[in-house]
């Protein structure tokens, strides 16, 4: 193992990097003074991966959607107690989740951190899947689903990702459904654990009260080298266009919500450092709430302080969206989609590319004061090939020229859709 130390000399921080024997990508960051520790590990595998292609075979396998999360469920349990009774002890902070491309672990703690850190490492590559427990679970995750069925704000976002995604799997919800985790059981946990949960497809991140020596020795004691080979993940293609422009969803809400997605051209890569940096300068310039389209919204009374903005960005998806809580949400749509013509037509100004520079500089340089921020942002940066400080620089150097072009290449109207969920319509008084 190659110790390497990345330093940034214009903020002055640095961290530790490891990559071990097994394929376990290490970063520590440690920060002086703080009385706390953030630990979180991720694999490169989430809801959207439910097909793949084994090392050396041509079968292609499918697994059921939900299979990702439910996996993450599975995986505090083992033979001798679950890892949330262990952590109880040591005094950690425990938690875990699935997104559309990760499955990560995590705890915080203020006193032995070794003890959790050992606790992490060992459930997470201790997989202990048996017919009983698989189905006691499966009640437990049919009652999550049905809760996100009847959360408006879920369901806002995943009807949005219906209207625009015609293949893609980042379309299903992350959970599955009812039908779908039926057909899960210990065999094809295990044939997901043992393709994903290999340690040259994961990332460990410490930051806080932390000595890199004492983690990278605990990670050599006791991360276990794999002779199998990550799976191949299968995508369908995805083309350009939306499915539909508008959807929407009756809920027993008092204030409709929206949410206004605008597709982009699917691809295999990620953004490059300088690309996102482009992206969330465009995006502070535009819809910020010191932009002229939130004044103009709020003037219009068509927004509240719930509305902001977001860059959706995985493995063959990309969109920029829009939401919030609107009592007109097709008026607000309306007035975006005019500000985003307006936009394209005129560009934007230095004035306001300095300005929304200066702020998106600043929000990501003074993450770094969070350990669970720092360690966060260095897990999602390097499974989408970014570096931490590579990122901030790049915010740094970018120019008003490469933001107008990258401009080009984002919010088109004619591939946007809306999602709104609406208040019941309620029956006329006889």
């Amino acid at each position: 193992m190659i110790l390497k130390e990345i330093k940034s000399d214009r903020i002055g921080d640095k961290y530790f990097f490891i990559e071990h024997e097994s394929g376990l990508k290490v970063f520590v960051y440690p920060k002086e003074g703080y009385n706390s520790t953030y630990a979180i590990i991720g694999t490169k595998y989430g809801s959207i991966n439910t097909s793949f292609k084994v090392c050396g075979k041509d079968e292609v396998i499918k697994v059921p959607a939900g299979i990702a999360h439910y996996l993450e469920h599975k995986l505090f349990e083992s033979e001798d107690g679950d890892a949330f009774s262990k952590y109880a002890k040591t005094g950690a902070c425990a938690n875990a989740y699935t997104s559309f491309d990760l499955t990560c672990y995590l705890f915080s703690c203020t006193e032995k951190f070794e003890e959790s850190l050992k606790i992490l490492l060992d459930f997470v590559q201790s997989p202990y899947f048996t017919d009983e427990t698989v189905e006691k679970e499966r009640g437990i995750i049919s009652q999550e689903i049905k809760m996100y069925d009847d959360d408006p704000s879920w369901r806002v976002m995943f009807n949005l990702l219906a209207a625009m995604y015609h293949n893609h799997p980042v379309k299903l919800d992350i959970a599955g459904s009812i039908e779908s985790i039926s057909k899960i059981n210990p065999e094809n946990l295990y044939e997901c654990y043992n393709g994903f949960y290999n340690p040259s497809n994961m990332v460990l991140c410490v930051a806080g009260n932390v000595d890199p020596d004492n983690v990278f020795k605990i990670v050599n004691e006791m991360v276990k080298k794999s002779d199998s080979k990550v799976p191949e993940c299968i995508l369908p293609k995805e083309p350009y266009n939306v499915v539909t422009d508008r959807i929407e969803q009756h809920f027993e809400i008092a204030m409709p919500t929206f949410q206004l997605g605008f597709k982009e051209e699917a691809k295999d890569s990620r953004l490059t450092d300088e690309q996102l940096a482009q992206t969330d300068i465009i995006l502070q310039s535009f819809a910020s709430r010191s932009s002229k389209l939130y004044k103009d919204l709020m003037d219009e009374k068509l927004i509240n302080d719930s509305f902001g903005y977001e860059y959706f960005e995985g493995t063959g998806y990309a969109a920029v969206i829009f939401s919030g809580e609107s009592k007109d949400p097709d008026k607000a749509a309306k007035m975006i989609k005019e500000a985003v013509l307006e936009l394209h037509k005129n560009g934007i100004n230095k004035e306001d590319f300095e300005r929304a520079k200066k702020l998106v500089y600043g929000r990501n340089v003074s993450m770094l004061n969070s350990a669970e921020n720092i360690s966060n942002a260095m897990m999602n940066l390097a499974f989408s090939n970014r570096e931490l400080f590579h990122a901030i620089e790049c915010i740094a150097n970018t120019t008003i020229e490469q933001v107008n072009d990258r401009l080009k290449q984002q919010l088109d109207n004619k591939n946007s859709s809306l999602s709104v969920v609406l208040p019941l319509r309620r029956k006329k008084d006889e």
